[in-house]
């Protein structure tokens, strides 16, 4: 019960600092901030999608939370590079 719960409190962590680097993005404008306003909304509806099928298909909260982690944990890792 820990891990589901340190799991979650660190996707809220993670989700923070995606929303920041995006926000900055989106801030200077220009190609890279449309560019990334589309993948937003995409990723989103594919993540919701995604969750809502795992939910449907009886996984638990443990499955869901793993799952949007790896994608919020790559954005970060994308948002973060440098020149990027």
């Amino acid at each position: 019960m820990f891990k589901l719960w340190f799991d979650t409190f660190l996707l809220g962590v993670e989700a923070q600092q995606v929303i920041w680097l995006r926000a900055m993005k989106l801030a200077a404008g220009g190609k890279a901030a449309e560019h990334e306003a589309r993948r937003m909304v995409t990723e989103k509806a594919a993540a919701a999608a995604e969750a809502g099928l795992k939910i449907a298909a009886g996984a638990g909260a443990k499955s869901v939370i793993r799952g949007y982690r790896g994608k919020v944990r790559a954005n970060r890792r994308r948002l973060s590079r440098r020149g990027r």
